[in-house]
């Protein structure tokens, strides 16, 4: 058995494998050594502001080689007990630019020095400065907003922390920033991001195995395996925060989910799941010629197969963004690597909390039903979840290079099927199991039949694909404009269109408003995108944005889960009128 696992582990290795080095799609860690090194925002753009003698503002910004700030997007505010404060704003000429997001603009390289005049001189007020950059070697920064505490009885000026607006409250439509951006409040999201995680169609068949065992276990063992299992699922999110933290500061623009951009992991996935589920039918059983080898190394293979219970969990998820996430997680790979790693902690904190309240709650245990035949019947039962994973996940190989490919992939699983039923048999029948795993490997990174590895299919009617030039274009034109940034491979993408995008009465209210929707595609990797997603602070899809005609005005952020009220209040919010008659 112990062969058969390697066995399974070498396979998918090898597809994994097989996929960095035969693909030709530009890969996540393809471009990582020569990709251009991206200072922080606050290290590009370094503002002062002071007071001057008579009692105007002088805002100077000193910008790094090799970036600038856009004229345009610089926007002042002056408040005070009393209201906001007139201002008189006095701009230096800029440089003219041809810019691909805005057309024909006017930047600022090495400095912006502008001065503010007060229409009246308050003794105490706050000033909100917004502005927006960009470096040559061609990423975005999203627009900041600094705030100041600016006494003009005695010139002092000092950083002001952001306003905790209602508007950014987690699912409300308009929130732009995370509200309350400190490092406990973040905490707290990624803690309640990660609980609802179980609740995902992709981790329940796998936490529903571990609560099953819990039925006939003493308390010693449930508090045991309970902490094991949390251990595996932090352990996993502390990995993959390390990974995502040196490939992004390797210059590498890749997020949440990034691994299932690779078709030959999702095929190695799809086989894991073929596997579990051919063990919960009864076709083999991982671990059966362990149970007489002594207690102490049961008690030892048990605890081994909590922990990667725990890795596996984690493994599933990342096709679901819950809520509370996505600010989180954006959040988090913005900040120094310490934090991004204790955000991460307090994710799989949250994910693995349920188990650990099982495991101690005598309430929640008396929940559960006694021990009986039902165990085995469930057991069985929880195998068929394990089996419409794996052919969603093959669709989405199939979505990501071509039928041929997942064609290939299926008859592999067929090959993995005999080879675990093989294993039951001595001699000549483990030796033809290994050679059936073999075959899987091979089939499932075979990719030469496919005539291109394009990914995702067309889009269907009234989509647009999105590129950034696509999106400038008809903003410049004065066309609002809803951007979808999903995956084959999300799930809550899918969710939220087949419930909410694609229903009658949000297709009418697009086509009354004149809203044009746009799909950007993160079925495969595309850098593009991901540096789009890391421009609106997130790391990890679905991402909904909702841009007004106004070229000049920011776009709506809606939350990861919709709902029909959420999205039509979104595009009433753009386009009131239209959209009230439309719904009628």
């Amino acid at each position: 058995m112990r062969a058969l696992l390697a066995s399974l582990l070498l396979l998918v290795t090898c597809l994994v494998h097989a996929q960095i080095g035969g693909s030709t799609a530009p890969a996540p860690f393809g471009a990582a050594a020569t990709a251009p090194q991206f200072l922080p925002v606050e290290e590009a753009y370094q503002l002062e502001v002071e007071v001057r003698e008579d009692k105007s503002l002088r805002v100077y910004w000193q910008i790094a080689d090799g970036y600038y700030l856009y004229r345009h997007r610089f926007s002042f505010n002056l408040t005070d007990a009393l209201g906001d404060v007139p201002l008189a704003v006095e701009l230096p000429a800029g440089l003219q630019r041809e810019d691909e997001y805005f057309g024909e603009v006017e930047v600022y390289y090495d400095h912006a020095d502008i001065l503010l005049a007060p229409g009246r001189v308050p003794a105490d007020a706050t000033l909100t400065l917004g502005s927006q950059g960009c470096a040559d070697a061609g990423l975005c920064y999203p627009p900041q907003r600094q705030y100041f505490r600016v006494d003009f009885a005695t010139g002092a000026v000092t950083a002001a922390p952001a306003p905790r607006a209602a508007a950014a409250a987690a699912g409300e439509v308009g929130a732009q920033d995370a509200p309350g951006g400190t490092l406990p409040y973040m905490l707290l999201l990624a803690f309640i991001g990660g609980a609802i995680l179980n609740l995902m169609p992709c981790v329940f068949p796998i936490l529903s195995l571990k609560v099953l065992s819990f039925a006939r276990s003493s308390e010693h063992d449930r508090h045991l395996h309970s902490w094991v299992y949390a251990a595996g699922v932090v352990t996993s999110f502390v990995l993959v925060a390390a990974v995502l933290i040196t490939l992004q500061q390797a210059g590498q623009a890749i997020g949440w989910g990034f691994q299932l951009q690779s078709p030959g992991f999702v095929i190695g996935l799809a086989y894991l799941f073929v596997a579990m589920g051919l063990s919960l039918s009864g076709l083999v059983e991982f671990g059966g010629s362990w149970m007489n080898a002594g207690s102490s190394l049961a008690s030892r293979s048990g605890l081994t197969g909590t922990f990667f219970t725990g890795v596996l969990a984690v493994v599933v998820a990342s096709p679901c963004t819950a809520p509370f996430m996505g600010t989180a997680l954006g959040f988090a790979l913005g900040q120094p690597p310490y934090i991004s790693l204790l955000v991460f902690a307090a994710l799989g904190a949250g994910m693995a909390a349920p188990l650990l309240l099982l495991g101690y709650s005598g309430l929640a245990r008396r929940t559960m039903p006694k021990p009986g035949a039902w165990m085995e019947t469930l057991k069985q039962l929880l195998a068929f979840p394990l089996y419409a994973t794996a052919i969603w996940l093959l669709w989405v190989a199939g979505r990501q290079t071509g039928v041929n490919t997942m064609t290939a992939a299926l008859v592999g699983a067929l090959a993995l099927a005999m080879g675990l039923w093989l294993w039951r048999y001595g001699g000549w029948g483990k030796a033809l199991a290994l050679a059936c795993i073999l075959a899987a490997a091979g089939l499932g990174s075979w990719r030469t039949l496919d005539e291109t590895g394009a990914g995702a299919g067309g889009l269907t009617a009234g989509k647009t694909a999105w590129s950034r030039q696509a999106l400038a274009e008809l903003r410049a034109a004065g066309k609002p404009v809803f951007v979808d940034v999903t995956a084959d491979w999300c799930i809550t993408c899918i969710a939220n269109e087949s419930t909410v995008l694609l229903t009658d009465e949000v297709t009418d209210a697009f086509a009354a408003a004149g809203i044009v929707y746009m799909v950007a595609d993160w079925t495969n990797y595309d850098a593009e995108i991901a540096a789009f997603l890391r421009q609106y602070n997130r790391n990890g899809i679905p991402l909904y944005l909702m841009y007004p005609a106004d070229p000049g005005l920011e776009p709506l952020l809606l939350p990861q889960l919709l709902t029909r009220n959420t999205v039509l209040e979104a595009v009433r919010a753009i386009s009131p009128e239209k959209v009230d008659v439309a719904t009628q």
